[in-house]
C-alpha cells in the first residue's frame, strides 16, 4: 500500500548510473549531460574536467537553477574557481562530487521540488 502521492510527476529523475552512461527516467545517455529539474536533458559537450571552459558554466547560470551539481566523472575532480564565476555572481550554489554521488545527491533535491541542475561528465567508454 502506498502511503504518499507520486510527487515527482514532472521532475527529471536519474534511474541508473554506470560507467560512461547515466539514463534519466528510462532514456539512456552514453554522453556528458545537463540534467534540469524539470525540461529537456541536454548534451554538455565536455568528457573531463580539464576540457571544460567559463563558456560552460554560463551555459550552465543560463538555465538559473538554484543549485548545480557538478559531477567530475568517475573521482572527483576539483574546477578552477575562475570557472565557476558566472554561477557565483549569480549566488548559485556550486557542488561538486564524483559523478555516481552527483546522481544520487540530484535525485535527493530533484525529489525535494528544488531547481536543481545536474552537471555530468561522462567519459565515453570504448
Amino acid at each position: 500500500m502506498k502511503f504518499q502521492p507520486d510527487t515527482t510527476a514532472g521532475v527529471n529523475l536519474i534511474t541508473r548510473q554506470e560507467p560512461g552512461r547515466v539514463w534519466v527516467g528510462a532514456v539512456p545517455y552514453g554522453h556528458s549531460v545537463l540534467v534540469p529539474w524539470q525540461g529537456e536533458v541536454l548534451p554538455w559537450d565536455a568528457a573531463a574536467p580539464e576540457e571544460l571552459t567559463a563558456a560552460h558554466f554560463e551555459r550552465l547560470a543560463a538555465m538559473q537553477p538554484e543549485l548545480v551539481i557538478f559531477g567530475s566523472g568517475a573521482r572527483l575532480r576539483f574546477v578552477a574557481p575562475a570557472l565557476l564565476q558566472a554561477l557565483m555572481a549569480l549566488r548559485i550554489g556550486v557542488e561538486t562530487m564524483d559523478t555516481p554521488a552527483a546522481c544520487r545527491t540530484y535525485n535527493v533535491l530533484a525529489s525535494e521540488h528544488r531547481r536543481v541542475l545536474a552537471a555530468l561528465l561522462l567519459a565515453p567508454t570504448p
